[in-house]
């Protein structure tokens, strides 16, 4: 950690997203830089944000928990401004930490939009502060300490305000179908060796094993006893094995046994981005309709006061030096400086043909 436990700003870190139809396929080209796809073919992939004319709203839903941040950051009477940066589009990462440095920020926060594990979820967040780091020294401009937060993937704010959404999604199930219900948890897949770390045992398969313990806490607080952790938004080469089972294939199998409703919790995504609104509230929903499965979707936890109180308890943990608070018990990797791994081989993989946004 810092010597000095003060901060001058706080940077929300996140994947990035285009807001408008021409800036679809540079996005793309951003997210899968360095791996030879055609234009052409980005075009076909990003199908989904023509659908929503071109808009992800995942830059509309940060803006929307940075407002909550600044009001809270307020209501503790905290002197802390907020920044924003992506990794793949508008405003990014590098120009954020140059607007930064001019303000004179010198010892910065950073909450990466993700509360896993994994290479996509936690190592790549480190690899974009390295690279703001060396962005600033390349334009001679004053250097920033970066601090990461930690992962909180059973932060008890955030897994009593999911189980609070999982409760009210199970109530809005139609009467008749409550009896053929099933519990799916979802969260984004990636490859199998993405899954796999290098570091020591207790960090195989840290970002799945995260996942289905966040699943089973958040089930356990909603009073659910059954429940099925599912995948969802692979994509490449198909012959690439992948976490699943998938969404929408699980589904169909429930269907074929007699399910008639399914309660899905986005328990992977802190806000209803593309992954939510095409991935579940879009194909899921048309293949249940055939089905006739009815599909209740819970509500994601990021546009809450409640979320934007527990980043600024992580913040406070840090500032404090406290215990973490968490109730799971598969390991949360700490707070990280200057993208430092919290220790060796921590969340290190070869680099995956994967994203999690």
């Amino acid at each position: 950690m810092p010597a000095e436990m003060t901060f001058d700003a706080l940077l929300v870190l996140s994947f990035g997203g285009p807001e408008g139809t021409e800036e679809v396929v540079p996005f793309l080209e951003n997210v899968t830089r360095g791996r030879g796809i055609p234009r052409e073919r980005l075009a076909v992939v990003g199908e989904h944000y023509f659908h929503f004319d071109g808009v992800s709203p995942l830059n509309r839903l940060n803006r929307e928990i940075i407002a909550n941040l600044e009001a809270e950051i307020a209501a503790r009477g905290l002197d802390l401004p907020v920044y924003f940066g992506n990794r793949n589009w508008h405003p990014f990462a590098n120009d954020t930490a140059e607007q930064m440095a001019r303000d004179g920020v010198r010892n910065a926060l950073v909450f990466a939009t993700s509360a896993w594990g994994g290479y996509s979820a936690c190592l790549q967040y480190n690899e974009d502060i390295r690279g703001m780091i060396a962005h600033l020294a390349e334009q001679g401009l004053p250097a920033i300490e970066f601090t990461k937060l930690r992962q909180f993937y059973d932060h008890p704010i955030f897994i009593n305000h999911m189980a609070e959404a999982v409760r009210e999604a199970v109530a809005g199930v139609p009467a008749d179908r409550r009896d053929a219900t099933r519990m799916l948890f979802t969260a984004h897949s990636v490859p199998v060796a993405a899954d796999r770390a290098a570091g020591g045992p207790e960090d195989a398969h840290l970002y799945s094993r995260q996942v289905a313990e966040a699943s089973r806490l958040i089930a356990q607080a909603a009073g659910i006893d059954e429940f099925d952790l599912v995948w969802q938004s692979r994509s490449g080469n198909p012959a690439t094995p992948w976490l699943g089972p998938d969404i929408v294939d699980h589904t169909r199998a429930l269907a074929a046994d007699g399910t008639r409703a399914v309660v899905v919790c986005p328990v992977g995504f802190i806000s209803d981005h593309m992954e939510v609104i095409w991935d579940l509230d879009t194909e899921l929903v048309a293949a249940a309709e055939e089905l006739d499965v009815h599909v209740e979707r819970t509500r994601t936890a990021g546009p809450s006061p409640e979320f934007a109180g527990m980043v600024l308890d992580l913040v406070a943990e840090l500032v404090d030096n406290s215990a973490p608070a968490g109730l799971g018990e598969v390991t949360v990797q700490g707070c990280t400086v200057n993208g430092a791994p919290c220790r060796p081989g921590c969340c290190q993989v070869s680099r995956p043909n994967s994203r999690t946004a």
